[in-house]
């Protein structure tokens, strides 16, 4: 059956992870753009701030104060779409919560709290979603990251939760399709996003954690989630620096590794010490309406190749694809080849600066 989605303003869209970061710019935009909106977080007060300045904006949006963890608060969050709304359009699963730190270092308990989290809870909201959606049609969004093909070091509980989302969501999709249900099911996967998300994971290391650069504005991805909120798309990266990773994991692993092992381990962290480990929201709620986060350097507003490609052919996303490999191959080649890839522009550590090297 064929897969058709309405326009934002004739849609109810429901957003889980809605009190900070991606998922807030991501409901305003979708307020904005005339969608009615079921906002889903474990911080109230944020929630209630969110959807009381959409209304008095002239927008409709109401809340739900779930954790997607556990199903009885999903399917909580699915009932009151129902009953608000008569149902849901657009299902986002953007909930997440990385931790930082050598992996030996990092309790197997908080490892299993993030996967309840980041996986369980996406599977938890794809599910309700699916049965929601079979009948009627719509769209099922799930926010992975370019970490869902690439591990970064340093995260590798994350980036192993979001290899599990990538998997999950595939094998979604093709059964839905295998089944003719009328659902587009997308794989979002950003690059670093200027968000809270680095001062609310959970903190290992002897600094504060930080993106490494380039990091690019929450909008970004916004407009890739709507985007795909009108036009089924298989999965959208964000920002043509983390495409260009991902064709390095592809094509030359082993030089990617040792980025990742000499500076990159490095650009994760501030210049500064950490905040104490008990403040992260694996442990508590701390959404307080925040967009952006901590990083230190020129945030990138627009991605160039994100907006090519999700406008684009698929001819001409395979050409920038393979264009960002050999550029990234090229350039990390010839850094290994001068020994050692320190910048010289003011001093200051800038290796990963030419992933960008086709983003405004």
């Amino acid at each position: 059956m064929a897969v058709k989605l309405k326009k934002l303003k004739d849609q109810t869209i429901v957003i889980t992870g809605a009190s900070s970061g991606i998922g807030l710019v991501t409901a305003r935009m979708a307020a904005k753009a005339g969608a009615r909106l079921i906002l889903a977080a474990r911080s109230e007060n944020a929630l209630r701030q969110l959807t009381d300045e959409i209304n008095q904006a002239g927008g409709r949006a109401t809340y739900v104060v779930a954790d997607v963890s556990k199903p009885e608060d999903v399917q909580r969050l699915a009932r009151e779409a129902a009953r608000t709304y008569g149902g849901f359009d657009t299902w986002i699963n953007n909930a997440g919560v990385s931790i930082y730190g050598k992996i030996e270092e990092v309790p197997v308990e908080d490892m299993r709290q993030l996967f309840e989290v980041n996986f369980w809870g996406l599977v938890n909201g794809s599910l309700e979603a699916a049965k929601h959606l079979k009948q009627k049609g719509g769209a099922i969004i799930n926010v992975g990251s370019i970490l869902s093909d690439i591990t970064a070091i340093l995260q590798t509980i994350y980036s192993a939760s979001k290899h599990a989302v990538k998997g999950f969501t595939d094998g979604l999709r093709m059964e839905l399709e295998m089944d003719g249900a009328p659902i587009s099911v997308t794989l979002i996967q950003p690059a670093a996003i200027d968000t809270p998300y680095p001062i609310h994971s959970k903190n290992f290391m002897e600094r504060e954690a930080k993106h490494a650069p380039p990091a690019y504005a929450p909008e970004t991805v916004a407009r890739a989630i709507l985007h795909c909120a009108v036009t089924p798309e298989r999965s959208v990266v964000v920002g043509g620096g983390g495409k260009a990773m991902i064709g390095m994991e592809h094509w030359t692993p082993a030089l990617l590794d040792k980025f990742m092992e000499k500076s990159f381990s490095k650009q994760e962290k501030a210049d500064y010490a950490p905040r104490p480990l008990q403040q992260n929201a694996l442990d508590r709620p701390m959404g307080s309406l925040e967009e952006r986060g901590n990083y230190p350097g020129h945030t990138r507003e627009t991605s160039f190749y994100t907006e090519t490609v999700t406008a684009g052919s698929p001819a001409l996303r395979t050409a920038l694809l393979v264009g960002a490999g050999v550029a990234l191959a090229a350039w990390l080649g010839g850094k290994n080849r001068n020994g050692g890839g320190k910048s010289s522009s003011n001093g200051k550590n800038e290796e990963i600066s030419a992933l960008a090297f086709h983003d405004n």
